[in-house]
């Protein structure tokens, strides 16, 4: 028995996927002890988009920490914050003519949607909110309540209250209006389902297993909650900072959330962070009434601005559809022929190979751990996890992206015999 399996709590799971023990990693790449390579194609769950380690990340990191910059603040000023918000509103809002005021909440991407789920509920005196089947907002209580996983719903341990699931354009008859029918919820006054205060959406479900939403129907959606008064929340935590191949994934639909919520790569280095964008006009809670002692990061405030500007100079997000057309052709062209039950989705780089139609148990399992084994770190997601999540770093290299590519190839066809 290893020091892990002795010591560490049974919730351990990732590594369970993964069973070596990693000690070095550099951008698309990382390393056991014994020195073997595995190509990432799991990126820290959406946390890595510009690689593990990237120089022009960690260099301006090193040097503030050598000049013994400030680590911990609560929400004082500091200059590593005044710098990471003026890049932001330099290079990412004003060119998209957006108008955020900006939330530092706790580290991490739970944290970001429990202030948006606070707010929305101060704001339109509503308990109310509505959310998607197949959704992941986050492990805390409200976030979780969000969430539509019943294996995560069941970890809770009491209620979740207070959120009603709409249905995604995700796994109905085609013919099938799921907007018209939360139009039709809205205005029947029999519905039996209270208005709500906000609309958490996904534009990409993740976790759900890869499902891309149309642009007209996030157009509509947008429309509904301003025909009704209701807010609507992006949730960018994994499909955001360029995943989709521009910074925010609601910008292919030409809309503008009410709020964003922020976190996994916002940081540039794996760094803790996370940030929620507001309307100006919402920016409705009282000094310290949502607080937390980590929020604002500094290390990951020098991180972020290192990051935006590295991918900017780079032009690292319009590198992203090179990679979409690589990943997309290679499905397309050498695994959906294999089987006639495999199908595809996705955008930018972030794919998926659904495995659910196939006649073998636990396919995409199996083909996963083979994967592994092969040398490639990758994740499973969707309904009963048969979706095989293809999420390389958004820098990665050509050669090392079709080195991952022909593993999974030649891992599909040793379960496909």
């Amino acid at each position: 028995m290893n020091i892990f399996e002795q010591v560490e709590s049974n919730v351990r799971s990732y590594c369970r996927s993964f069973p070596v023990v990693f000690n070095k990693a550099k951008m698309s790449c990382m390393y056991t002890d014994d020195g073997k390579k595995y190509i990432d194609f799991f990126c820290g769950a959406g946390a890595l988009n510009y690689g593990h380690n990237n120089d022009a990340i960690n260099e301006p990191i090193i040097n503030y920490l050598k000049n013994d910059g400030i680590l911990h603040s609560l929400d004082m000023h500091t200059t590593a914050k005044a710098e990471f918000i003026e890049c932001f509103k330099q290079q990412i809002l004003d060119p998209r003519g957006l108008d955020y005021k900006l939330m530092f909440c706790g580290p991490t991407g739970t944290n970001a949607n429990e202030a948006a789920l606070k707010l929305a509920r101060k704001i339109k005196k509503r308990e109310n909110v509505f959310s998607f089947m197949g959704a992941f907002h986050g492990m805390t209580l409200g976030s979780l309540a969000l969430t539509s996983s019943d294996f995560s719903r069941n970890g809770a341990g009491t209620a979740l209250d207070n959120v009603t699931f709409m249905p995604f354009p995700f796994g109905f008859n085609e013919s099938f209006d799921t907007i018209g029918y939360i139009e039709n919820v809205l205005n029947d006054d029999h519905s039996g389902i209270e208005k709500p205060a906000a609309i958490f959406c996904e534009t990409v479900q993740a976790e759900g297993g890869i499902i891309v939403a149309d642009i007209s129907w996030l157009q509509r959606l947008r429309k509904l909650c301003d025909d009704h008064d209701i807010l609507l929340v992006c949730d960018e935590v994994q499909v955001g900072c360029g995943r989709t191949g521009t910074f925010f994934s609601f910008e292919r639909a030409g809309i503008v959330p009410d709020m964003v919520t922020m976190s996994k790569s916002i940081s540039g280095s794996g760094l803790p962070m996370s940030l929620l964008l507001m309307k100006p006009e919402l920016d409705c809670f009282l000094p310290g009434e949502h607080n937390g002692t980590f929020r604002g990061n500094q290390l990951a405030f020098v991180g972020a601005k290192a990051a935006i500007e590295y991918a900017v100079r780079e032009h690292i997000y319009e590198g992203v559809k090179e990679i979409d057309k690589i990943i997309s052709k290679f499905i397309e062209e050498r695994i959906l022929p294999l089987n006639s039950t495999f199908t595809h989705r996705g955008i930018g780089a972030i794919h998926g190979i659904d495995f659910s139609k196939s006649e073998i148990p636990d396919a995409c399992a199996k083909v996963a751990a083979e994967c592994v084994r092969r040398g490639v770190v990758i994740e499973r997601a969707g309904r009963r996890d048969d979706v095989l999540k293809i999420m390389p770093a958004l820098t990665i290299g050509a050669d090392e992206l079709n080195e991952g590519l022909d593993i999974i190839e030649a891992a599909v066809k040793v379960i496909f015999k």
